[in-house]
């Protein structure tokens, strides 16, 4: 049973949504503001939020920050707001997935288990050893799904944490946008390249010395990524 945390003021969108995660099998905590939504964080002790970026008070996007700033919970932002500039902001915050209003339950659904699997076991490649792998200043560690440089922890969201074990999995070797939304996000259509794009930007400014020159996660034009080092 997973244990979700929803951030919707509109009360309809609420009730609908709450049924459908109950429905589920989702123990679910509710709430209709921002400030309440950081409250009942430790409080209910949720696996994932679904999170509105209209809120009142206290925005969305500004409660996505404040909670990544001491946590890398899994974060689905569910808005109406669909423009391309909206969900880069949002992903740029540090959210995991966005789906856009109206949307269905089973697209919650789909979404939800696929975020979650991100930090899952099954993560690692069965092909790929699950010891820890120097690579530069890294060094990632597939067993326990941690990634530290010089000695120290990264606080890698789940998206990032998927995104960095699958590249460098198969280092050198370049990955379409399109590869990247389907192995990673599972994403099987068209249209949401920003989300690895956004992605990356945030995994770079953790892992790399200077992102606008990147090392580790490089781009290849007209292509995607590739993961740049081969392991030492």
């Amino acid at each position: 049973m997973t244990r979700v945390l929803l951030i919707e003021d509109d009360p309809a969108v609420r009730r609908g949504v709450v049924l459908g995660l109950r429905r589920h099998g989702h123990e679910t905590e509710a709430v209709g503001t921002g400030e309440d939504g950081l409250e009942a964080l430790a409080a209910f002790g949720p696996d994932l939020v679904l999170l509105d970026l209209m809120l009142p008070g206290m925005s969305g996007l500004e409660v996505c920050r404040r909670i990544r700033e001491t946590s890398q919970l899994p974060i689905v932002i569910l808005s109406a707001r669909g423009d391309d500039m909206d969900m880069v902001i949002g992903l740029e915050a540090g959210a995991d997935d966005y789906v856009v209003k109206p949307a269905s339950g089973a697209l919650i659904e789909a979404r939800m288990r696929a975020v979650l699997r991100r930090i899952a076991p099954s993560l690692t490649d069965a092909d790929v050893p699950a010891g820890p792998t120097v690579v530069g200043e890294l060094e990632i560690d597939r067993g326990a799904l941690l990634v530290r440089k010089h000695g120290k922890d990264l606080p890698l969201a789940p998206s990032e944490l998927k995104l960095l074990l699958f590249l460098s999995a198969a280092p050198q070797q370049t990955f379409s946008r399109q590869q990247l939304l389907e192995d990673v996000w599972e994403h099987s259509y068209y249209g949401d390249a920003r989300l690895v794009d956004a992605c990356v930007m945030r995994l770079r400014a953790k892992i790399e010395e200077d992102p606008r020159h990147p090392v580790y996660v490089q781009t290849v034009r007209g292509f995607g990524y590739r993961f740049g080092p081969v392991p030492v």
